[in-house]
């Protein structure tokens, strides 16, 4: 932890940015990881070296990539990312669509066969 507590307040704000590229789902600040850690202890660094919150974020971003951030930005690499849930919205809707139309068609009526056995089932049936 920082003495200074607005530069503190600062590299919690950005360490909540920041992905732990060990756990993945959890940002730096909530990780235990090792990994995390050092990860914490640089963004202390930089911010007391006079860096910018944003100039931390590019300094992590250009040594571990776009990865590293828990709100990457949208580009080519990242669309299926940020339109993903779309889509898998969109398929879903499409399927239950089907699944409803495909309830609506008429069924044909039981030929005279078809007819002669469902009477001798029922027969059956009504007989046990």
């Amino acid at each position: 932890m920082l003495a200074d507590p607005a530069l503190e307040a600062r590299a919690r704000e950005i360490s909540r940015e920041l992905r732990c590229l060990v756990c993945r789902n959890q940002s730096i600040d909530d990780s235990d990881a090792d990994l995390a850690h050092d990860l914490r202890v640089l963004v202390r660094e930089r911010l007391k070296s006079g860096d910018s919150n944003e100039q931390t974020i590019g300094f992590v971003r250009a040594r571990y990539g776009d990865f590293v951030l828990l709100r990457p930005p949208f580009a080519i690499g990242t669309a299926l990312l940020w339109g993903g849930p779309l889509l898998v919205l969109l398929l879903g809707a499409f399927a239950v669509a089907r699944l409803y139309r495909r309830r609506d068609v008429p069924v044909p009526p039981l030929s005279a066969e078809e007819r002669q056995r469902l009477s001798a089932v029922l027969k059956e049936e009504g007989s046990r």
